[in-house]
């Protein structure tokens, strides 16, 4: 495990309690990722999913969804929590997906602990499984300079929403939206919706 995972896997327990549920999704979130999932065909993947709950959501939704996690102790609790739904342990890095096979990747601040050196490694690997017109979610900590800060599990970092756009067109993706929500006692937070090219 490297220090990321080796962090979330002390806090798993913490973490699910807090915010592995539905019910501790902020209502627009949700009202963003429910939309978003009405433009999509074909397979989803829940990119880092964490405790779960997203992947649960997706599948609600009838989708056929996986969720991908580095933290075993998040994907026990998923599997146990959600059995009729797909966890496996990978690495947003490296998805074991063939190419162009996936119709929606949801990267719900799955990359916020990348550094920028190597933030185009994942995003590069959503657009090589995504089909051409699939879509991506892509959450993040919003900020008016890419900026080291210190998250309460591990590093993170905040990205300006054109820095990230930028890089998501670079790999091919047309952006469609993009969202900042801010609140008092929270970091303002970002999410890109975007297309792969055709």
């Amino acid at each position: 495990m490297d220090d990321v995972t080796e962090a979330y896997s002390r806090r798993a327990a913490e973490y699910t309690d807090l915010l592995g549920s539905m019910s501790s999704v902020h209502a627009s979130d949700r009202q963003l990722i429910d939309s978003w999932l009405e433009t999509l065909t074909g397979p989803v993947l829940d990119a880092g999913c964490g405790p779960g709950h997203w992947t649960d959501h997706i599948a609600s939704r009838g989708f056929a969804v996986r969720g991908i996690d580095r933290v075993p102790a998040f994907l026990e609790h998923a599997r146990s929590s959600y059995p009729g739904v797909s966890f496996g342990l990978g690495s947003i890095d490296r998805i074991e997906e063939p190419d162009g096979s996936i119709g929606g990747v949801l990267s719900w601040y799955s990359t916020i602990h990348h550094p920028p050196a190597r933030i185009a490694e994942p995003i590069g690997e959503f657009a090589r499984v995504l089909r051409p017109g699939g879509g991506l979610v892509l959450g993040y900590f919003h900020g008016s300079a890419v900026e080291r800060f210190d998250h309460a599990v591990a590093p993170a970092y905040r990205w300006p929403a054109g820095e990230l756009e930028e890089l998501l067109v670079t790999h091919g993706f047309e952006v469609l939206e993009s969202h900042t929500r801010t609140g008092v006692g929270h970091r303002p937070l970002g999410a890109i919706v975007c297309r792969r090219g055709e």
